[in-house]
């Protein structure tokens, strides 16, 4: 028993020193009172350094493989009404939807940007219905023109003469104001046989371009009725047939009617005041928002003027617009009042709260303006579209992300710029869209525990 007790002991890597052989010094008193004072710092120095994380941030391959991502939109076009406004889509996978309808809406402004009217969820436009005559033009010409052609010597002058007048302000190469020709000339032929005392105009925007600049005509064509030498708007919209025409104006002249009966016989009275068919604000701005599932590919999506009954008239097309809001994924800014209640939305605000500005890039276009000062230009804007992780979760454990301190949304970086457009052409706003195939993460980086422990001994080990 005692020899093992002996080998046991020579094993011994801590021998006591026997207390006959130590002695108590000042030198070593002040010297271990200097190593508790530096193991101290060393210490709180380790514990303040385990306690403390700093954001680090990492590029890998995004591996995100849902085929389709989300696009939020929310764009005010200043000078465009909403019966023009067409959203496309198109990618490089062969997508092409023209007047993208779902989950859209337009709101029409007034002259303040102002939503005024609500123009209800986008939708397809109505074609309108023409009417086929047997007899041509020239035909109906043989007996002399009811329709009387303007010109800018004689447009104030045919506007004195009558006090309402129906103009059909139209383009040669207009395909729609072909086919409406014999339809307004039969028109006025009927106008002259009822004995309406309304003048019936035609203006040439090609010859006379300058005129239908100062008359603010925007689509070919454009059926305009006046009074009083002032414009009535909004313009004539409906079928394009010789019953169609002659109802709206005998409904015109009913209503001016009783205007002038009313004011006869109350001529203080505002009370029940029928209407005269004075002209309503007409702003021609256009809020158009909603969402868009686009493929995971790079595309782009327009905002265009565009119509199934006219063709548009590039010299008066403004593309100058306001972007209210614009991000990819699901929306996590500029929500609704009852949406920003919701769990998932308590859990993004108490993530993003934690992660540096510099990586808060969801909607860098917001509330911005691009304002093309001259006809023939619109903005392009280029995005590219990074997916970025943000995990605010410990990272002390599991090297994976935490569902409940972790999200997934898009950063963008964008550049935009004037694009310049030949005379014949339409101006489009464009948002060209290109998806990163790298993803960011932003995480948490602190101590592992095991590295503390390991410092903490290393200090008293070192100290002694």
């Amino acid at each position: 028993g005692g020899g093992r007790r002996s080998a046991m002991a020579s094993m011994d890597f801590y021998r006591r020193v026997p207390k006959d052989l130590t002695e108590a010094t000042s030198l070593g008193a002040m010297m271990s009172i200097a190593a508790i004072a530096v193991m101290t710092i060393l210490f709180l120095s380790e514990t303040i350094a385990f306690a403390r994380t700093s954001m680090g941030t990492a590029i890998t391959l995004d591996e995100n493989d849902q085929p389709q991502i989300r696009l939020n939109f929310n764009i005010t076009l200043m000078d465009l009404h909403c019966d023009f406004v067409s959203v496309d889509v198109w990618d490089t996978l062969g997508t092409n939807r023209q007047n993208v309808t779902k989950n859209i809406e337009k709101w029409q402004l007034d002259e303040e940007g102002q939503r005024r009217i609500f123009s209800g969820r986008n939708r397809e436009q109505r074609e309108v219905v023409h009417e086929e005559h047997e007899e041509t033009l020239e035909e109906l010409h043989e007996d002399g023109e009811q329709a009387v052609e303007l010109t800018p010597d004689n447009f104030q002058e045919f506007l004195n003469e009558h006090e309402m007048a129906f103009i059909d302000m139209y383009a040669p190469w207009c395909i729609w104001c072909q086919r409406l020709h014999p339809t307004w000339e039969k028109f006025g032929e009927e106008v002259h046989k009822l004995r309406m005392p309304v003048g019936v105009g035609k203006v040439n925007c090609v010859t006379y371009p300058q005129l239908c600049k100062d008359q603010k005509v925007m689509a070919f064509p454009t059926l305009r009725w006046y009074k009083n030498k002032e414009m009535i708007l909004p313009d004539y919209k409906m079928d394009r047939t010789v019953d169609a025409l002659v109802g709206y104006t005998k409904r015109k002249l009913e209503m001016e009617e009783k205007y002038k009966n009313w004011e006869a016989n109350n001529p203080s009275d505002n009370r029940m005041k029928p209407s005269a068919g004075n002209s309503r604000p007409e702003h021609p701005g256009c809020q158009v928002s909603g969402h868009l599932m686009v493929n995971r590919v790079p595309g782009n999506f327009h905002i265009e003027a565009k119509s199934v009954n006219h063709n548009l008239n590039a010299a008066m097309t403004n593309l100058t617009h306001r972007v209210n809001h614009l991000s990819f994924g699901e929306p996590i800014t500029k929500l609704a009042p009852h949406m920003e209640k919701t769990p998932f939305m308590r859990k993004v605000k108490r993530i993003l709260k934690q992660v540096p500005e510099e990586h808060k890039q969801f909607n860098p276009m917001d509330d911005k303006e691009y304002i093309t000062s001259k006809f023939h230009q619109a903005y392009h804007h280029y995005i590219k579209v990074v997916s970025t992780h943000l995990n605010m979760g410990s990272s002390r454990g599991a090297e994976s992300f935490n569902d409940v301190n972790s999200i997934s949304v898009y950063q963008m970086l964008e550049q935009s710029q004037i694009v310049f457009y030949d005379e014949v052409n339409v101006p489009e706003a464009r948002f060209s869209y290109d998806m990163s195939p790298m993803s960011v993460v932003v995480q948490k980086e602190g101590r592992k525990w095991y590295d503390y422990l390991t410092s903490l001994c290393a200090i008293i080990g070192g100290t002694f």
